[in-house]
């Protein structure tokens, strides 16, 4: 079974990439490489990846569909994993053009890859943003999503919306995994828990939005890859499932943790709620326990140890784990 991986160079790709390679399938990767986050940390993960026989890489940009569909033919793509994407809520405030090309041509594109190759399945990337400020917590799969609180989520929303009409219209099998705030080794710099742990190594105050009071559903990267496989491993004609550890975390608990595994205190700027952000992500999983056998297993505790014990031996850092 080949699977194209597309975002194969990004954290969650990365992982995915890697641990389809370690079961002996092939793995085709396409990123772009773009410089949202360092590229150097990218082209690491790549190097990886390349140390395996089984993969290939290409560096493409998902709205080159002409190429795409060149190299899933002479590859014999079988399966597409899609989870390129441009990532964050805040910087979608900032630049919607760029979320536009690669969230919504970049995202027609694969679906016409997957058309016109007859795929067997395809699994993409959405986001538990898609829920908004809906109040009903934890969040189940069938609420309205139509109000997104960010443009990013919108994008997402419109992903889910667009699959669904290449399912209705040409038999496309396509998954959307709604993911809940994904952290661990190899993660990314942006993300709260990367972002916390360099602030507070460099002895510089981290920001704490709406005052510490916020709530996420933190899920770490070895379970979310587990859901991935399996809904790589089981097609439907059209589902959505959440990709969640069903535990949320209180922002200042998830600070302590940190600061406990670091052995050092953060300097705290405490900050209004930011524009597009929500105050609690809460993942309801029946769905995706009863269809894909998804249980999430790493508790926070063990989550941010085994993040730290990666990030020390990246840079080189010696902390009292």
């Amino acid at each position: 079974m080949v699977t194209m991986v597309t975002g194969s160079a990004g954290f969650i790709g990365f992982h995915v990439a890697k641990t389809l390679l370690e079961e002996g399938k092939d793995v085709v990767g396409v990123d772009n490489v773009n410089e949202y986050y360092s590229p150097e940390l990218k082209w690491k993960r790549n190097s990886i990846l390349e140390g395996y026989d089984r993969f290939s890489f290409h560096h493409l940009d998902v709205c080159e569909y002409k190429t795409l569909i060149d190299v899933a033919r002479n590859k014999d793509i079988e399966r597409i994993c899609h989870l390129a994407a441009q990532a964050g809520v805040r910087y979608s405030i900032d630049d919607p053009f760029t979320y536009q090309r690669s969230n919504l041509e970049g995202f027609t594109s694969m679906l016409e890859v997957a058309r016109n190759i007859d795929i067997e399945n395809f699994v993409y990337a959405s986001s538990s943003s898609v829920y908004g400020g809906n109040k009903d917590i934890p969040y189940d799969t069938d609420v309205d999503i139509t109000k997104p609180v960010s443009f990013y989520a919108a994008t997402k929303v419109a992903n889910e919306v667009m699959a669904h009409s290449y399912s209705h219209l040409y038999g496309v099998p396509s998954t959307g995994l709604r993911f809940f705030t994904v952290y661990g080794p190899w993660g990314r710099p942006d993300m709260a828990l990367f972002k916390f742990t360099d602030r507070i190594v460099r002895d510089e105050p981290i920001d704490v939005y709406n005052h510490g009071d916020l709530r996420r559903d933190f899920t770490y990267i070895d379970d979310i890859v587990d859901g991935v496989i399996s809904a790589l491993e089981r097609p439907f004609d059209f589902e959505i499932f959440n990709l969640g550890s069903h535990r949320p975390v209180e922002l200042m608990y998830f600070i302590k943790v940190l600061e406990n595994v670091l052995g050092k205190e953060a300097k705290k700027n405490m900050m209004p709620m930011q524009p597009g952000d929500v105050k609690e992500t809460y993942a309801d999983i029946d769905r995706s326990r009863a269809k894909l056998g998804f249980e999430p297993k790493i508790s926070i505790e063990e989550g941010i140890e085994r993040f730290i014990s990666w990030y020390g031996e990246y840079y080189g850092v010696d902390f009292p784990l």
